[in-house]
C-alpha cells in the first residue's frame, strides 16, 4: 500500500476500515488534482483554466436513493418519513463491507477538511473519493486547513465516494444502485452509484444539521452578507434568487448556501460556493462568470466547444442543472474569516407564481416562525405537459430535504434567537407581478433589489405599513426606488376578482400545508395558520 501527497496524516485509513489498497493520494493540491483528473481522463481543460467534468445518469440530487442508518443513538432525534428514510444497521454494514471489498487494489483521493469556519464548531471531516475531480470539488467546497496542519488530522466524520461501485437493490435494500446511506453512529457517509458531486456537500450539511441544535447552534439552508447596517440572511428554495440578491459589491459575502448561528453570530459551514451555471452570463452575474475562468474552478455537467473549449452556459443538453463550483476566495467582496455578527435582518424569499404574495412586507416574530415552516415557493406552470397552472412547492426551513430532525426543533431554535437578537424578519416575493404566471410578469430584479437595499440600509424599518386582507401580511405603504403601486399585489392585477381567487386559493394552500406542524407551535403562530 502506498501512501503519497504533500501531508499524510497520522491518523490513517485503518480507521474507516480501509486496508489493500494499492494507492491513497493523500491532500493533494489543485494542481496535483487538475493532473491526475486529465490523466485519467475524468474531466477536460476549458479555454478559461476551469476543469470540466460531466456526471452522466445522475445530473442531481437524487432524494429517494438517500437513507439514515436506524440506530438506538439517534433514533429518536430524526423525523422519519419520505424524506428522512430508515435504513437498518444490518444492511448498511453488509453494503459497506462489499463497498470496502471494491476499494481493495484500487487508487482513490483524500482530503482532510473542516465543515464550519468557525473553531468552536467545526467539524473535521475526511472526503474519500474515487476520482480526483470529485476530490477537488470537496477541497473547494469545505474549509481548508493549512497543509501543516493537516499531519495530525484526526477526522470526526467520513465521506467514502465511489460512484464506480453500484448496488443491488434486491440483495442491498436500495432503492436503486446508486445510494447515499448516513450512518450517525459509525459517523460514516457512503456514497456510490450517482457521480453527481453535490452529493458530498450536501452529505455533510445533513450531518451538521443533526449535530449543532444540541450545542444550541441554528443551522441554516441560506446566504448570508454583511455591511453597513449589521449582517443579514436569505433563506430561500431553488430559483428564489438567494445567491444572486445576496451577492453585493457594496457588503461582504459571508456565504452563499449553509450558514450556523452560534451564540457568538454566523458563520458558514463551507469555504467555496457552487453556484448554477445555466444562462450564466458576464452582464448579470460578473463576479460568479469571472469564476468560470479561473483556474481551481470546476465545470459540472457544463458543455464545451470541442474545438475552443469555451463554455456554452446556454446548453442544457447534458442537463439544466449545470454547476461551478470555486473557492470563496474567488470572489472579491468574500469574508476572509467566513464568520459575521448576530444578524440585523433575515429575509425570507419566495418565488410566488400565483402573483398574490406582496413584493416585501414586515413579518412579525410569529409570521417568521409560520413561513419558515412553511418554506413556500411554487413551480412555474408549464414547464411540464399536463401542468396548465402554478404548482405550491413547501419544504419546511426552506431545506426539509437536508435536516434530519423535525422541522420544529429548528423553528423553536430560529424563534429564540430572532427574540434575543431583536431580527428584523421580512418576506419578499421575487415571482409574478400583475397576475400569475402566463399572464403577468416576473417581478423587476431592479425593484427587488432596490427593497432589499432599504431594509438592509433600515430605511424600511420606519415606514408606515399596511395589513394585506388576506395573509396578513404587513406590507409598506412605500420604498425608495420602487412605484408604490407596485407593493400591493392587487392593484397590479387588471381583473381584482381573478387577484381575490387566486389568493383564497394560495392561502388555502398554506392552511392545509401548516396542518402538519400546528401541535409544535404556539397558539399565536397556530392562529397565524388557521387565518390564513
Amino acid at each position: 500500500m502506498q501512501n503519497l501527497g504533500p501531508v499524510i496524516s497520522k491518523v490513517g485509513l485503518e480507521k474507516h476500515g480501509i486496508s489493500n489498497y494499492a494507492v491513497a493520494y493523500w491532500n493533494l493540491t489543485p494542481a496535483d488534482l487538475y493532473e491526475h483528473a486529465i490523466v485519467n481522463l475524468e474531466a477536460e481543460l476549458s479555454d478559461g483554466g476551469a476543469i470540466v467534468a460531466t456526471t452522466g445518469e445522475y445530473t442531481g440530487r437524487s432524494p429517494k436513493d438517500k437513507f439514515i442508518v436506524e440506530e438506538a443513538e439517534s433514533k429518536s432525534d430524526i423525523w422519519w418519513g419520505d424524506v428522512n428514510k430508515s435504513f437498518s444497521a444490518d444492511k448498511f454494514d453488509r453494503l459497506r463491507q462489499k463497498m470496502l471489498a471494491y476499494m481493495q487494489g484500487g487508487e482513490f483521493y483524500v482530503q482532510d477538511l473542516y465543515g464550519g469556519t468557525d473553531e468552536n464548531y467545526r467539524l473535521p471531516v475526511r472526503i474519500i473519493t474515487e476520482q480526483a475531480w470529485h476530490n477537488l470539488f470537496a477541497s473547494n467546497m469545505f474549509v481548508r486547513p493549512p497543509l501543516e496542519e493537516r499531519a495530525d488530522f484526526d477526522p470526526q466524520f467520513t465521506v467514502i465516494q465511489c460512484p464506480g461501485f453500484q448496488a443491488v437493490p434486491e440483495i442491498d435494500g436500495t432503492n436503486s444502485e446508486a445510494f447515499i446511506l448516513l450512518s450517525l453512529k459509525e459517523r460514516q457517509i457512503l456514497i456510490g452509484g450517482t457521480q453527481y458531486a453535490g452529493e458530498i456537500k450536501k452529505s455533510i450539511f445533513g450531518v451538521l444539521n443533526y449535530l449543532l441544535p444540541a450545542q444550541n447552534v441554528m443551522p441554516m439552508h441560506c446566504s448570508a452578507n454583511d455591511g453597513d447596517g449589521g449582517s443579514a440572511v436569505f433563506f430561500g428554495l431553488s430559483g428564489t434568487g438567494k445567491t444572486t440578491l445576496s451577492a453585493d459589491a457594496t457588503r461582504t459575502l459571508v456565504g452563499d448556501d449553509e450558514h450556523g448561528w452560534s451564540d457568538d453570530g454566523i458563520f458558514n459551514f463551507e469555504g467555496g460556493c457552487y453556484a448554477k451555471a445555466i444562462n450564466l452570463t458576464a452582464e448579470a452575474e460578473p463576479e460568479i462568470f469571472a469564476t468560470t475562468r479561473m483556474f481551481g474552478t470546476v465545470l459540472e455537467n457544463v458543455v464545451i466547444d470541442e474545438n475552443t473549449r469555451v463554455p456554452d452556459f446556454t446548453d442544457v443538453s447534458l442537463a439544466e442543472n449545470t454547476r461551478v463550483s470555486y473557492p470563496i476566495d474567488s470572489i472579491p467582496n468574500s469574508s476572509e474569516t467566513g464568520k459575521a455578527g448576530h444578524p440585523t435582518n433575515l429575509i425570507m424569499l419566495t418565488a410566488d407564481a400565483f402573483g398574490v404574495l406582496p413584493p416585501v412586507s414586515k413579518l412579525t416574530a410569529d409570521q417568521a416562525m409560520y413561513h419558515f415552516l412553511s418554506g413556500y415557493t411554487s413551480k412555474v406552470a408549464g414547464t411540464e405537459r399536463g401542468i396548465t397552472e402554478p404548482q405550491s412547492a413547501f419544504s419546511a426551513c426552506f431545506g426539509a430535504p437536508f435536516m434530519p430532525r423535525h422541522p420544529s426543533a429548528y423553528a423553536k431554535l430560529l424563534g429564540e434567537k430572532i427574540e434575543k437578537h431583536n431580527v428584523n424578519c421580512w418576506l419578499v416575493n421575487t415571482g409574478w407581478t400583475g397576475g400569475p404566471y402566463g399572464t403577468g410578469k416576473r417581478m423587476i430584479l431592479s425593484y427587488t433589489r432596490a427593497m432589499i437595499t432599504a431594509i438592509l440600509d433600515g430605511s424600511l424599518s420606519g415606514v408606515e405599513t399596511a395589513a394585506d386582507p388576506v395573509f396578513g401580511l404587513f406590507i409598506p405603504t412605500s420604498c425608495p426606488n420602487v412605484p408604490d403601486g407596485v407593493l400591493h399585489p392587487r392593484e397590479t392585477w387588471t381583473d381584482k376578482d381573478a387577484y381575490d381567487k387566486a389568493a383564497k386559493k394560495l392561502a388555502g394552500l398554506f392552511e392545509e400545508n401548516f396542518k402538519a406542524y400546528e401541535e409544535y407551535v404556539s397558539a399565536s403562530v397556530k392562529a397565524i395558520a388557521i387565518r390564513g
